[in-house]
């Protein structure tokens, strides 16, 4: 299981992240580019943003606890990972490929 607090480390450890308010999420994101994650505390999860191949690739590795978001967002590469139920690592290593899409990205916003 990984704890609101545990996210919020792990999200904010990739150099110029900051966290934002977002709806009724937190966003994080590169200062001065996009979001690259959002957290929901009331249901302890996350949507990650990343590649439509690296979400299926996601989704395969539990099924149950990553999917995608059940709208367009989702259709672009939005993923829910439900975090009480996922190892570290596998957030960890979402967060990373968003991030560093988000980094590489010649887009800012």
């Amino acid at each position: 299981m990984i704890s609101e607090e545990n996210f919020i480390e792990m999200a904010l450890s990739f150099p110029g992240t900051e966290q934002k308010p977002h709806f009724d999420r937190v966003g994080f994101k590169l200062i001065g580019k996009r979001m690259f994650a959002s957290y929901l505390a009331k249901n302890n999860t996350s949507n990650i943003f990343l590649s439509l191949d690296e979400q299926k690739a996601f989704c395969e590795l539990s099924p149950t606890y990553i999917f995608p978001v059940p709208n367009k967002w989702g259709e672009k590469g939005a993923t829910t990972f439900e975090l009480n139920h996922l190892p570290k690592e596998y957030v960890y290593e979402a967060l990373l490929s968003a991030y560093s899409a988000v980094l590489n990205s010649k887009k800012s916003k």
